[in-house]
């Protein structure tokens, strides 16, 4: 049996022993469904290994402790990583979804209550030390993403019912799962979608319906999904990588170093203290679109194809607002 499932045990044998109900092997070999034997050697880890004062009455038939003053060992941790905890706690709530907030608010309270020394959990006035701003993400069932977890660690085929946002059509699909990627809040399913032939990147969130399917996939060794998300942009994953190179005005060049945009980027600086960044991606789309947020901070200079397409985008926002009208 696991070190987990050992460890559950001696909690709740400690837990009635501190209650006053005097258990004994046999009654909780029964409760807890494993053989007198395993209860025993629990026994055994506690007075050997934790230092648990645990005798037999035999009036009462069962243990209790010589000192009830005595308590299992509790954790110790030190400030940075309590606080390592606490964010992991907080990120992981908004990222994954309110409906794990009750199971990870329960962890939190075990791991306060074990915690002992000079370090204590005092997890409400962490939070009142610090903020984080929510995604504009989209609702998710938390459960989708257990069972896709499974899916891909048993390598089942799923079958879903999806909705494409770009298209504005419901479809169903059976796919092979590889891979779950998170976004800005999102997460996103890399999956080989047997109906395109091809690996494809689903919004969870999108995921209207899922099933797992009984039948297998054999799982491809030669795909890497990290290699394949880092080889577009983005959202936009895959494809064929292309060198891109954008121009950022001085107003914009140095909220542009600061970041990492993408695995492949270089930044080539200018004397007027403008930058050239060069990526190497198959995301044009994704490039052309977050171009377009910098306005006359920003010039695609290559390729020629994706700096035709943003001139193209101009044009129609020009339309848009009646800026040739409005000029004639």
């Amino acid at each position: 049996m696991s070190q987990r499932q050992q460890l559950e045990r001696i909690m709740e044998i400690d837990r009635r022993i501190r209650e006053g109900e005097y258990p004994n092997a046999e009654k909780l070999a029964e409760s807890l469904e494993v053989s007198r034997r395993v209860i025993f050697n629990d026994r055994s880890f506690m007075i050997y290994r934790l230092g648990a004062p645990i005798e037999f009455n035999r009036e009462r038939g069962g243990w209790f402790y010589t000192d009830k003053a005595w308590s299992l060992p509790g954790i110790y941790v030190t400030q940075g990583e309590l606080m390592a905890f606490f964010l992991s706690l907080e990120i992981a709530r908004r990222y994954i979804g309110t409906d794990l907030e009750s199971p990870l608010r329960s962890a939190v309270d075990k791991i306060a209550k074990a915690v002992k020394g000079p370090v204590s959990v005092e997890i409400n006035e962490l939070r009142s030390h610090y903020t984080f701003s929510e995604f504009n993400t989209i609702s998710l069932d938390a459960q989708l993403l257990i069972d896709l977890h499974q899916a891909i660690l048993s390598r089942q085929q799923v079958w879903m019912r999806y909705y494409s946002a770009n298209r504005g059509v419901i479809s169903e699909r059976v796919v092979y799962p590889y891979h779950l990627h998170n976004f800005q809040g999102d997460w996103f399913l890399v999956a080989f979608d047997t109906f395109r032939g091809d690996f494809r990147l689903f919004l969870v969130g999108r995921i209207q319906e899922m099933k797992l399917l009984k039948e297998k996939f054999t799982w491809d060794e030669n795909f890497s999904a990290e290699d394949w998300i880092c080889s577009g942009f983005q959202l936009h994953a895959g494809g064929e990588a292309e060198d891109v190179q954008i121009w950022f005005s001085p107003n914009k060049a140095q909220f542009i170093r600061e970041r990492k945009w993408h695995p492949s980027q270089t930044i080539i600086e200018q004397p007027d203290g403008s930058l050239i960044l060069h990526l190497k991606t198959g995301g044009l789309v994704e490039v052309r679109n977050w171009v377009l947020q910098f306005a006359d901070d920003a010039e695609i200079l290559k390729p020629d194809k994706l700096r035709q397409d943003v001139a193209k985008e101009i044009r129609k926002l020009s339309e848009r607002y009646g800026i040739d009208r409005a000029a004639e």
